[in-house]
């Protein structure tokens, strides 16, 4: 169960996850070692999965964002697994989700241009066998980037 305690301390790591014990004592009123020990319960009972960096899509040479809606022709075990092992293979597809509604998964892709996005769409996804069709949107911009989770 988490206290409010812990979810400032969530919430403090989500917005900089360097925070150092010392850092973290300061904004929660703890002493380093308490906070230390807080982060190390939160990250073993699996509150905190990892840190990763953000990095800037644009100076990556990534200018186009796109969401792929992809409807299945099929819905077989093997169809399903076979589409997420090319999914998976993919550096392009950067998030990927089973989704309800008319739309069997929506995938978030990152490419350098649009010849890249038609690429990916037209060479590896709408090929794909168990794909019926896709619809895709092109990000024009994004007015909020991943945010933190609510704590």
């Amino acid at each position: 169960m988490l206290d409010d305690t812990d979810c400032r301390l969530l919430s403090a790591l989500q917005k900089n996850a360097h925070l150092t014990a010392h850092q973290l004592g300061e904004l929660l009123h703890l002493s380093p070692s308490q906070a230390g020990r807080r982060r190390q319960r939160l990250e073993s009972e699996g509150y905190i999965t990892g840190y990763a960096a953000r990095l800037d899509p644009g100076r990556l040479g990534l200018h186009v964002q796109g969401f792929v809606q992809v409807h299945l022709g099929t819905h077989g075990p093997d169809q399903s697994a076979g589409f997420a092992r090319m999914v998976n293979t993919r550096p392009e597809i950067i998030s990927a989700w089973t989704m309800t509604g008319e739309a069997d998964y929506l995938l978030q892709v990152y490419c350098a241009d649009l010849p890249a996005l038609n690429s990916l769409l037209h060479e590896v996804i709408l090929p794909h066998p168990a794909v019926a069709r896709i619809q895709s949107q092109i990000v024009m911009d994004q007015l909020k980037r991943d945010a933190p989770l609510p704590t």
